[in-house]
């Protein structure tokens, strides 16, 4: 297992931040089932999403950490697209629909990354 730089640890729990506001907005918080020990162990926290929703969060984990540009660029600038077309449907609809809901409830931060 490939081990994760500080960067790729910041950037899988910012998506795992993303992909948990959609779950419980859109599944609802009764849906969710625990993520597995090693991707809590990755995320830094406890979380329960639906099965499609932890997959999804499952496959980045994965892309992530085998990406194979050193160093790892922000997704949206790296020439290489990593994520199958289906998945990188799933992961804008995510990243469109929590992106804005997260910058509402004063995660300021978002805008640096997103301009930045």
């Amino acid at each position: 297992m490939n081990e994760l730089s500080a960067r790729q640890q910041k950037e899988l729990c910012l998506l795992s931040s993303f992909i948990g506001l959609f779950c419980r907005s859109r599944h609802g918080r009764e849906s969710g089932a625990p993520l597995p020990a090693e991707l809590s162990l990755l995320v830094g926290k406890e979380q329960r999403l639906c099965p499609d929703c932890a997959g999804l969060l499952e496959y980045s984990a994965r892309r992530l950490r085998s990406c194979p540009m050193k160093p790892k660029p922000l997704c949206k600038n790296c020439p290489v697209h990593c994520y199958r077309p289906d998945y990188r449907q799933r992961i804008r609809e995510v990243m469109a629909w929590s992106g804005k809901r997260l910058i509402l409830r004063g995660r300021l931060d978002l805008l640096f990354h997103y301009f930045f």
